[in-house]
C-alpha cells in the first residue's frame, strides 16, 4: 500500500475534506492528482497547516 492520493478518493470524500480542512485543502487535492503528483493526503493537509 502506498498511501496515494487518487481523484476517485478525493471526489469520494470532497464533503469531508472540505469541512475538516477547507476548500483549499481541496483544491490542492485535485491539482495534485491532475499534475499526477505523488503525495498522500497527509502530506498535502499539513502543508496548509504550517503555511
Amino acid at each position: 500500500m502506498r498511501g496515494m492520493i487518487t481523484l476517485r478518493d478525493v471526489l469520494s470524500n470532497v464533503d469531508l475534506v472540505r469541512r475538516e480542512y477547507g476548500a483549499g485543502c481541496v483544491v490542492r487535492c485535485v491539482v495534485a492528482t491532475l499534475l499526477r503528483r505523488q503525495t498522500t493526503f497527509l502530506e498535502i493537509a499539513l502543508r496548509m497547516k504550517d503555511s
